[in-house]
């Protein structure tokens, strides 16, 4: 299929990596695995068998008038441990590499399909200032946008990194959740290349 670059031309790239019927159940299994695997899982509590003390018994077994104790690092009292405490977890999910690439087609093909995908023959800025930038993105009515290029130039990442809606990343490392939310994707020749390689 071909897909239109801003100026006139066009560019052949292969249906299967951006013509692929849409599924939602594997993108939205894609993203959550996605964002499953950003948790840290570092928290940590501590049960009654971590907390320093509690070795003593608090008091004698009978005669005090007061309920039996054991130790005082049990959860009912102030100075002890949780109950169910947290532990440092992994929430990664498994996805396999074919279910992996047949949502990221699906991805790319519906951007193509609902014309959120704009191809750039290249993108650069002559220098890192963010107003001239902001306003090159004006011009192109882009506000929400992404913007995958096969590398990106430190005078792009420098002048984009204030902009709250704007985004840039490399073509091998773009991530699903990005390419779902933004309004529009930027991509220049040679990073759709690069994905349609990735995918093919």
């Amino acid at each position: 299929m071909d897909i239109n670059i801003q100026g006139g031309s066009t560019v052949a790239v292969s249906d299967a990596a951006f013509s692929r019927d849409y599924n939602e159940t594997l993108v939205h299994q894609l993203v959550t695995a996605y964002l499953a695997g950003a948790r840290q899982g570092s928290k940590a509590q501590k049960s009654r068998s971590d907390v320093r003390g509690g070795g003593a018994k608090p008091w004698r077994q009978k005669g005090t008038g007061r309920a039996r104790a054991g130790t005082s690092r049990g959860p009912i009292w102030r100075t002890g441990g949780v109950t169910f405490a947290a532990r440092p977890r992994n929430y990664e999910q498994k996805l396999n590499k074919k279910m992996y690439r047949a949502a990221m087609q699906t991805i790319w093909s519906e951007l193509v399909r609902q014309d959120r995908l704009v191809v750039v023959e290249d993108f650069d800025v002559a220098d890192h200032k963010t107003k001239a930038f902001a306003a090159k993105l004006d011009g192109m009515d882009l506000n929400n946008v992404l913007i995958v290029d096969a590398e990106i130039s430190k005078n792009v990442y420098l002048a984009s990194r204030n902009l709250p809606n704007v985004a840039v990343a490399e073509a091998g490392s773009v991530d699903p959740v990005s390419l779902v939310s933004f309004e529009k994707i930027l991509v220049t020749v040679p990073a759709l290349k690069k994905v349609e390689e990735m995918l093919g």
